[in-house]
């Protein structure tokens, strides 16, 4: 049924979340929608074949008898070639015809479609200036459209960001959807996150009071993972190559804690989601890309996501246009792989703070007019952030002087509480000027109920002695407390370098106070060295089969055990408890 426009700004005027009204309709659309796959590189580019990954007829029977259930079309409406840039902001007719006959195509092969507005530049640049255009253009769109079936969604804006802030966002969504309401009463309409659509945009978003709304993220992470090599990224991007996703339950615990502010946004709001975009740039090692996908493809559907893939023929794609050939180890991770084990890891604790009774050597620092205060108080560091100011980092809580080395694989775990629901950022990285990240920035939150959070990253910068973690807190008002901080080495294998070891083996590995070699009558020295390649000790072997050696005044950490005889040499790795 049709409502008035009067009634249906009514609603939507009326306050946010939707309550009380029956979306058992837009959870089944969502569990049709199920697996889909981007359309990237082609319609939201400036021309459609501007940036080498032209459209072409066949794609959407590749994909339908792939498997798949939808396709999200990525479409830049604001070009002046597509739209008049004055009033009244006449789409270009042509364009128009040209995405139906593309939606069109996609029906015939019986896939769900989501159409978006992508690359919005002038609404992120100055919201006020463009928003007359922008509605007028969803509005458009929606009339266009109005008489296809539920089997065509859309999606209002991706990734809104720079001047159009998350309350800026929640007031234009609302707006965009009057529009097509006029015209669309019932169509599904898709709402994603601002700060670039990420799960750090949660926290901030205000859903209408709508029953067909399906709210969506992206997901990135860890983002030196998907996004090694990627030109346009720049900075260190290059700088990451060889990150690899191990598959380590660490690993999948930190994509499960930082899913949980939206599964719980869900479950509060009543309402299903998406994510619509995740993908590993094709510099990453092809093993990686696919245990990565392969774990969030399985874990979405667990979790009764729908989602779609970024992205089909382009460089995360899953088909080469030049070869017409599928990259079948993505189409499989997708489409076939069964989701296996973690892989198996070991841990050393390298630091930890308990504030029993003190503050442990964490400095607390404000900006720019933010206020806060700490305090060590019943077995917790207490930060009160009375003031905040426009940037989170302008309430930062920090601790110098971690040791990291080279291509070592590190954790970061925090328990704690928050008297509300209080998201923060956390990262480790250089202690001075340019203030290097080595790990990802990790948006996280803490609320009343004490919990663990944690994050994994490999240090792919140069050795630093003297490293720091920051949280950054100024993202509202309100009291967090840390229970306890740790940092742990992880090492994801506990067997020998070069294969040649196998013959000689240390126990007990990890070791407390002594490990005893077997198997070294061949080798007339020992040398204990760091992962960075300092020498602590050399010992002289006397030919016997075993050796005892004291490892009582190592502290935690990982070491390698080198052996060396007549024309020969091996490596043992060695975890220290």
């Amino acid at each position: 049924m049709k409502l008035p426009f009067i009634v249906v700004l009514a609603v939507i005027s009326l306050g946010w979340q939707a309550k009380g009204q029956d979306t058992s309709g837009i959870f089944a659309l969502n569990s049709q929608l199920g697996r889909g796959i981007n359309m990237g590189n082609m319609f939201e580019a400036p021309t459609e074949t501007e940036w080498g990954n032209p459209y072409r007829d066949d794609y959407f029977r590749r994909i339908a008898s792939l498997g798949f259930q939808h396709v999200r079309i990525p479409i830049r409406w604001d070009t002046p070639q597509r739209a008049q840039q004055v009033p009244p902001y006449t789409l270009d007719p042509t364009f128009l015809n040209r995405m139906k006959q593309v939606v069109d195509e996609a029906h015939r092969q019986g896939l769900y479609v989501i159409i978006n507005m992508h690359h919005h530049e002038s609404l992120f640049t100055n919201p006020e200036q463009a928003k007359s255009r922008f509605l007028a253009q969803w509005q458009q769109i929606a009339t266009f459209f109005k008489d296809y079936d539920d089997k065509l969604l859309f999606e209002v804006l991706n990734e809104p960001n720079g001047q159009l802030t998350p309350d800026l966002w929640n007031t234009y969504f609302a707006e965009a959807l009057g529009k097509i309401r006029q015209t669309n009463p019932t169509r599904a309409v898709v709402m994603g996150m601002a700060l670039y659509g990420g799960l750090a945009g949660v926290p901030y978003l205000k859903l209408p009071d709508d029953p067909r709304l399906i709210v969506s993220v992206h997901y990135y992470n860890p983002f030196r993972f998907t996004h090694q090599g990627a030109e346009w990224v720049g900075g260190d991007a290059a700088a990451w190559l060889g990150t690899k996703w191990q598959d380590l339950e660490y690993e999948r615990d930190e994509v499960k804690q930082e899913f949980d502010v939206l599964i719980q946004f869900g479950k509060k709001n009543n309402v299903p989601l998406n994510v619509g975009e995740f993908g590993a740039y094709s510099k990453a090692d092809l093993a990686s890309r696919r245990r990565w996908t392969t774990f969030l493809a399985r874990w979405f559907e667990e979790q009764g996501f729908s989602w779609a893939y970024w992205e089909f023929s382009a460089g995360f794609g899953i088909f080469n246009p030049t070869t017409n050939q599928y990259l079948q180890p993505l189409v499989d991770a997708l489409l076939h792989d069964s989701l296996p084990p973690p892989a198996p890891v070991a841990s050393v604790s390298l630091y930890e703070s308990t504030f029993e009774s003190t503050l442990s050597g964490w400095n607390l620092y404000t900006q720019a007019g933010a206020q806060a205060q700490m305090q060590q108080n019943n077995g917790a560091l207490r930060v009160e952030v009375q003031k905040i100011a426009a940037q989170d980092w302008q309430v930062q809580l920090v601790r110098n002087n971690f040791s990291l080395v080279k291509g070592q694989l590190y954790r970061v775990v925090m328990r704690g509480s928050a008297s509300a629901s209080l998201p923060f950022s956390c990262s480790m990285g250089k202690a001075s000027d340019p203030y290097t990240g080595y790990s990802d920035y990790k948006s996280l939150s803490f609320n009343e109920q004490e919990k663990e959070l944690s994050f994994v990253f490999r240090m792919s910068a140069p050795s630093d002695p003297a490293a720091r973690l920051v949280l950054n807190l100024g993202t509202g008002v309100g009291t967090f407390s840390l229970r306890s901080v740790r940092v742990e080495q992880l090492i994801d294998q506990i067997t020998a370098i070069e294969p040649a070891a196998q013959a000689s083996y240390l126990s007990p590995n990890p070791a407390n106070h002594l490990i005893t070699l077997h198997n070294i009558e061949n080798y007339t020295s020992l040398k204990v060295i760091t992962p960075g390649g300092a020498v602590l000790a050399t010992h002289v072997l006397s030919g016997l089969p075993t050796y005892d050696l004291r490892t009582d005044m190592l502290p935690p950490g990982l070491y390698l055990i080198q052996l060396e005889g007549h024309n020969q040499k091996v490596t043992l790795k060695l975890v220290k408890k």
